[in-house]
């Protein structure tokens, strides 16, 4: 027989954490033994790579050990990362992995396959019913929800759940904030990702010991902390790869075409680069390049995929940015090093177009709830795009700081989604598809 209760799961662009109702219906973590501790951010990462015994058999592994097989080998194995960018994409619709064909569904269910595998309890009995977080908005050009949905259906359906529904992910961290309300609130949440910042606001009251709430207006915007990533590397890594210098083709030197550059916009997209036409082009571009110690970076950084120290290095900076007014990106692989001095006021001017898109998504979810600042109660920011100053600032400044809350910034949607799941009206904060 199926366990009873229900299973909230927020599959993220950058990191997976899963939750469950105990018998008393509070929602419990589901934690994984990772490098000799205890997480419940489960990385949202797939790795492939031939068996050295059986060159027919791939051996797949997720989360950390994905990026532990990836370090060992990182020549032989294909590490996909951010794949939940994909989701909403009619273009995406597979890819080829050391020769087999993947679509979004085939990584999906390989990814929580090995998630389940990993959980040494908490995933072993699984509930018939399974609550999954959404972006309000998904991530990519013209995205389809109704696709990205359907795909997400197939792969949890692959699991075994038999009731498969969706609730918004700032709706899940709003049910989660709402635990810690003391009185009557109107709640605007702001969850920023990796892919998507979405916002929701909603109003909670209590009566008679319980906490009633309304649904009062969503919106969303698809960009968030990769965004963010992508306008560091492209001010500060690219230019010392080639972007922006110039080859010699005969008698004629022509610009170095930006597209090349275009991949480091999402992590995944390097992988498909190294295996692609322009590949070649890049090589053999490398011996009439003005600047060929620039291009021999970028050949290395993809040739030897060293993509994954990167955007480490890339999330070490803007983490130390958060903390500091100024800090140093160092990237040091294989015979790449590249340092440089970044002040924060820096990082905010590449950001500004993005920190626009999200304050126009906030302006729409007021309008849509017809509210002004006023109107809201508490502000609720989770999400690890949350800790940016800039991000913060545009809140403190439209709300005041005495109405911001944070914490549990990687948990509190995952939490929320499995206490939507004891919801008696479950159709009221989330749905489910044909």
């Amino acid at each position: 027989m199926p366990a009873a209760g229900a299973i909230g799961v927020d599959f993220g662009t950058t990191n997976t954490v899963i939750s469950r109702l105990d018998d008393d219906g509070h929602a419990d973590l589901v934690s994984f033994p990772a490098e000799g501790e205890e997480v419940v951010a489960f990385r949202s990462a797939l790795s492939f790579h031939p068996d050295l015994h059986d060159e027919t058999r791939r051996v797949i592994e997720a989360g950390p050990w994905a990026i532990e097989a990836y370090a060992e080998e990182p020549i032989e194995t294909r590490l996909i990362q951010s794949f939940k960018s994909y989701a909403a994409s009619p273009l995406f619709r597979e890819t080829r992995i050391l020769g087999r064909r993947y679509t979004f569904e085939d990584m999906l269910s390989a990814f929580l396959l090995r998630m389940r595998a990993h959980a040494p309890v908490g995933l072993s009995d699984l509930p018939e019913r399974v609550i999954v977080g959404r972006p309000v908005e998904f991530a990519g050009a013209h995205p389809d929800s109704d696709l990205a949905l359907r795909r997400y259906q197939t792969a949890f359906e692959r699991l075994g759940f038999k009731e498969v529904r969706y609730a918004f992910e700032p709706v899940a961290a709003a049910f989660f904030f709402a635990r810690m309300l003391t009185s009557d609130a109107v709640v605007l949440v702001g969850d920023f990702g990796g892919g998507t910042s979405d916002f929701s606001i909603a109003r909670f009251r209590r009566q008679a010991g319980a906490i009633r709430a309304e649904a009062l207006a969503n919106s969303g915007v698809g960009v968030a902390g990769d965004a963010f990533d992508y306008r560091i590397i492209d001010a500060v890594v690219s230019p010392e790869l080639g972007k922006g210098s110039a080859y010699r083709a005969f008698d004629h030197v022509l610009p170095i075409p930006a597209r090349y550059y275009a991949a480091f916009a999402r992590w995944e997209q390097l992988a498909l680069l190294r295996a692609s036409a322009d590949m070649r082009d890049i090589r053999r571009l490398r011996r009439d390049a003005l600047e060929p110690e620039k291009f021999a970076r970028l050949v290395e950084i993809l040739d030897d995929n060293h993509g994954y120290q990167l955007y480490r290095a890339v999330s070490r900076l803007k983490q130390a940015l958060s903390d500091s007014p100024e800090a140093t990106f160092l990237l040091e692989a294989g015979s790449v090093r590249l340092e440089k001095q970044v002040e924060r006021n820096e990082f905010e001017g590449w950001i500004a177009p993005e920190l626009a898109a999200i304050e126009a998504a906030l302006d729409r979810v007021l309008g849509r709830a017809g509210l002004g600042p006023e109107g809201i109660d508490r502000v609720f920011l989770t999400g690890g795009s949350s800790f940016v100053p800039a991000v913060r600032q545009i809140f403190a400044r439209r709300f005041g700081t005495e109405k911001l809350e944070g914490g549990s910034e990687l948990v509190s949607i995952a939490s929320g989604l499995a206490y939507i799941g004891r919801e008696p009206d479950l159709d009221a904060w989330s749905t489910r598809i044909a």
